[in-house]
């Protein structure tokens, strides 16, 4: 006998409040156990943003190269205003970036689709703070949400004179 459970669907709100179905394509699979055969469903893991929103925007006319994308230098500058946002907040003061790790574009940004960047503190030494940033683009006419890209940005804490100075303990670290 062969038991196969679907899920009767999941009602996913957007942003004008109506409810949807969206297609989940699953792969089915055989498997053979103790001389039996089952079917197996293995869904797709739908992605999500890692980290806190930070900057939120819509991508411009100004802003594009001449096929009509948005600039990847354009995305790169919002990645790192977020990350100074995110990196001053920890450290409690003035931040200079001094690097970005492996950054790949996935997918273009279009005018009128809204940037979305998020961050998350990966990692605080004495001086410096990586941050982890993804970029997604929530579409024009069709508000899907995706990635465009991510990186982690390495921002040191500077003094009034420039200089590297600690970066202050949590709270909860204390």
């Amino acid at each position: 006998m062969l038991r196969f459970a679907r899920n009767a669907g999941w009602d996913v709100t957007t942003h004008a409040g109506a409810l949807r179905k969206p297609t989940v394509r699953a792969r089915l699979s055989r498997i053979r156990h103790s001389g039996e055969w089952f079917l197996s469903v293995q869904l797709p893991t739908i992605e999500q943003p890692r980290g806190e929103l930070t900057v939120r925007l819509v991508a411009m006319p100004a802003f594009t190269n001449a096929n009509g994308d948005i600039f990847g230098g354009w995305v790169l500058s919002q990645m790192d205003q977020a990350g100074g946002i995110a990196a001053v907040e920890r450290a409690q003061g003035r931040v200079v970036t001094i690097a970005v790790e492996t950054m790949k574009f996935i997918r273009p940004v279009k005018i009128g689709d809204v940037l979305c960047v998020y961050t998350e503190v990966d990692r605080v030494g004495r001086t410096s703070i990586k941050i982890h940033i993804e970029a997604w683009a929530r579409r024009f006419r069709t508000h899907v949400r995706e990635k465009v890209t991510d990186a982690t940005f390495t921002f040191v804490a500077i003094d009034e004179n420039g200089r590297p100075r600690p970066v202050p303990p949590l709270a909860a670290d204390r």
